[in-house]
């Protein structure tokens, strides 16, 4: 925070002094803090909303203005963020009050706008008492909590600039936005029975079946007796039901998802303890004004049907965050699956009359409310590592807040993403912009999403693109579409190297590291799939220090769906054709028609492609387990994998199985002999397990001691999807830390694609900066 122009002079001289305060600053409650606070020091003036900051005049006596600073600064409203106070003096007016003035909006300015921000727990108490006039009413909300990122329009952050724009106000709540005192003075969204939005349940063919006043108990009573219900949520439309196996069973059939896990929705934390374990860490965040889904351990007793999260000791559990969600769970049901709605590779669904039609044949019944959701914004997908958050997709309650940099870039950068688990990154002076998640951009619906968002963001805070980073894969629809958005300078940016560049910017490290990259697809500079790399560099650039020897992908991208191809292929690597015939033993009764095929690609040596993943490593050795042969969802073999080790105690001594570091490649074929003597002499599966992910915590750290004694450099940053293996994660810390290793992790953003974008961004910036040969001016 910075504050300029204002010094105390005597404490009894009358001054004037204008202050221009930037951050998170709309939507927060800042005014009306600022009208309180200059209240409780006798200071006249004004303060107002403008397109790009708050704006205010105070006059009083200097002891008083240097009162309202401190206070300013000490304890500002808990859910801004004050990155800048400009002050100047100026000649004194003489004002008779202070006031909220009107709000001006400028062209070509912007500001930042809040995330939507979780029912605190007085709109909640007066949600549920009877003597309140929001008694029982989906749309409370204060100065303190409810919508603000997925219903603005733009700003000034206003009424006039949001959906709520169509609602009149009624006296009370005109009242109470204008009286100083209430918590509600200057809540835009403020709305009650009389005057807000209504809820109604309409069937399947768009009819209505209960109205305001009856629709609780219509879908208490319906979820009761199994019933599949779409609900208009915040940010779009999630499908609800009971947690009750043959319910979840007919949802998976309607919703063609047969193994993904579903997110649940619980009561509060009293009731979750029923289900699962929870940490204090993992309580807050819970019960954070953020309120994400967060994986948690299941209980051994516990009573939740194992079709949730099949294969899976873990669930995903979020608390309601509206008051809509809490009404909801007031039920007979004190834990209801509450999942994405949108089909599968689709983005997710925010119109009523797009979800009536798509949704027809997978909802029983449609929850509805006649506000409307501006920009669609998924839930937030997280784990609790220690004290700290690994986000798994980064959306709701976090998005659009900035990620702060330590470099200040006087261009805009767009960061356009990847094509799986996309976000985007507009990069403006020291902050950093990523969207919501939007997920796979494949599909013509998901592609008119992605620039919608994008146009949406640049509307909103007024940015004007002056370069464009994208990944280097030649076939990325959404590197397309982002150099279509507008003209300049562009970047094209190795997956790798964006990865790693991510986990650079948001820890705040300027100088260069050693990266640790584990993913599962990523395009090489030797156009080969990359996915296990340790390399050496900064910003600018990288060099590939280390990968895992090559591996064939016998039927390309049939080899990601399929991982007991994943595992033949390996086998024949390690083994020769004494492996295609353990392979046979293992997949043929499965897979009668397939596996001749493909043995007779990898042996007669036919064209495939080559990859050094180090997902689909985990694919063969999880196929090899018996785990998973299929991948129903993204990453589904190394999930059941890496879950075997949910409980083990990282602190344990490494007990690897054999692998080679030569010619710079970590060659992991030497371990399946061995793997296979475990299996055959009937160890379990969570020890062979331990010994795999062990195996490859071995390889980096000897890789790592290798490349750090060549270069020198003692920090190391992990970045990449397979870092989500909380086992892993764990346990590679552990031991980099003990050699005294720095460990940069992902906390802001996720390790995954979702946080691609930023690595993006900041390799632009800096090339352009530096002048770095390899950009082009109109690619």
């Amino acid at each position: 925070m910075v504050r300029v122009g204002w010094k105390p002079v005597d404490g009894e001289k009358k001054v004037g002094i204008e202050l221009k305060v930037e951050g998170i600053v709309q939507g927060v409650g800042f005014r009306p803090f600022i009208f309180h606070l200059a209240k409780n020091n006798n200071l006249k003036g004004w303060v107002r909303n403008e397109s790009d900051a708050v704006f205010m005049a105070l006059e009083g006596t200097s002891e008083q203005v240097d009162a309202f600073f401190k206070h300013l600064q000490q304890n500002p409203p808990p859910l801004s963020r004050i990155d800048n106070i400009t002050a100047k003096p100026v000649s004194c007016r003489d004002y008779e009050e202070f006031v909220i003035d009107l709000s001006i909006s400028k062209r070509d300015k912007g500001s930042m706008v809040p995330p939507d921000i979780a029912t605190c727990s007085e709109c909640l108490e007066d949600t549920m008492n009877p003597f309140d006039r929001h008694y029982r009413y989906p749309f409370t909300n204060c100065t303190n909590c409810g919508p603000r990122f997925t219903i603005v329009k733009g700003l000034p952050y206003d009424r006039a600039s949001t959906s709520m724009q169509c609602f009149s106000p009624c006296v009370e709540c005109s009242a109470e936005y204008g009286e100083p005192a209430n918590r509600r003075f200057h809540a835009q969204p403020i709305a009650c029975p009389s005057c807000g939005p209504q809820v109604q349940v309409f069937d399947q063919h768009g009819v209505p079946v209960a109205d305001n006043s009856g629709w609780l108990k219509f879908f208490w009573d319906r979820i009761d007796a199994g019933d599949l219900f779409a609900v208009k949520s915040l940010g779009g439309y999630n499908l609800a039901c009971r947690a009750d196996k043959a319910v979840i069973a007919k949802l998976r059939e309607r919703k063609i998802r047969p193994l993904k896990p579903f997110a649940l929705m619980c009561r509060d934390l009293g009731a979750l303890s029923k289900y699962c374990r929870i940490s204090r860490h993992e309580a807050k965040w819970l019960a954070s004004p953020a309120a994400p889904i967060i994986l948690l351990p299941v209980n051994k007793d516990c009573s939740l049907p194992d079709n949730i999260s099949p294969g899976l000791s873990t669930v995903g559990i979020m608390l309601p965050y509206t008051p809509l969600h809490h009404m909801i769970m007031q039920g007979s049901e004190d834990i209801i699956v509450m999942t994405s709605a949108n089909p599968s590779g689709l983005p997710m669904i925010k119109d009523d009359d797009e979800a009536l039609a798509r949704m027809r044949d997978t909802a029983d019944y449609f929850l509805i409310h006649n506000r409307d959701i501006i920009q669609r914004c998924d839930d937030s997908v997280a784990r609790v590592f220690g004290s700290r958050l690994q986000l798994h997709r980064r959306s709701r309650g976090f998005t659009p807040k900035p990620v702060e940099l330590n470099f200040d870039s006087e261009a805009v950068i767009l960061g356009a993403g990847s094509e799986m688990k996309n976000t985007f990154c507009l990069l403006k002076g020291n902050q950093a912009f990523l969207s919501q998640h939007l997920g796979e951009i494949d599909t013509m619906e998901a592609e008119e999403a992605y620039l919608n968002s994008l146009y949406h963001y640049n509307n909103t805070f007024k940015f004007k693109i002056d370069m464009i980073a994208y990944d280097m894969h030649p076939e990325y629809r959404v590197s397309s579409l982002a150099r279509e958005v507008a003209a300049g300078k562009y970047f094209g940016v190795y997956h790798h190297h964006a990865h790693f560049a991510s986990c650079l910017a948001e820890n705040g490290h300027s100088g260069r590291a050693i990266g640790i990259i584990l993913d599962g697809t990523g395009y090489g500079d030797d156009g080969a799939v990359w996915g296990f790399e340790v390399i050496t560099g900064d910003y600018l650039d990288f060099t590939r220090e280390l990968f895992q020897r090559y591996i064939s992908l016998p039927g390309g991208d049939s080899a990601i769906r399929w991982p007991w191809r994943m595992a033949m292929s390996y086998l024949w690597q390690a083994m020769g054709k004494e492996g295609f015939q353990i392979g046979r033993e293992l997949f043929e009764e499965c897979f009668p028609k397939q596996c001749l095929p493909v043995i007779s690609q990898l042996e007669n040596g036919l064209p495939a492609m080559l990859t050094s993943s180090c997902g689909r490593l985990f694919d063969a050795v999880s196929s090899v387990l018996g785990l998973c042969y299929e991948n129903t969802y993204e990453g589904q073999a190394a999930v059941e994998l890496s879950d075997l080790l949910e409980h083990e105690d990282y602190s344990l001594p490494l007990n690897p199985y054999p692998f080679i570091i030569k010619n710079k490649q970590v060659d992991f074929c030497p371990l399946f002999p061995e793997l296979l003597s475990d299996i055959k002499s009937g160890r379990e599966k969570t020890f062979l397990a331990k010994r795999f992910h062990d195996t490859v915590v071995q390889a980096l750290i000897d890789t790592v001691q290798i490349v750090s004694g060549n270069s020198l450099i003692d920090t190391i940053a992990l970045s990449g999807g397979t870092w989500l293996n909380p086992y892993l994660l764990k346990k590679t810390c552990y031991e980099l830390e003990k050699l005294k290793f720095k460990v940069l992790l992902h906390e802001k953003v996720p390790p995954n694609d979702g946080g691609l974008s930023l690595g993006q961004a900041a390799v632009a910036y800096w090339r352009w900066k530096e002048g770095v040969p390899g950009n082009t001016d109109g690619c």
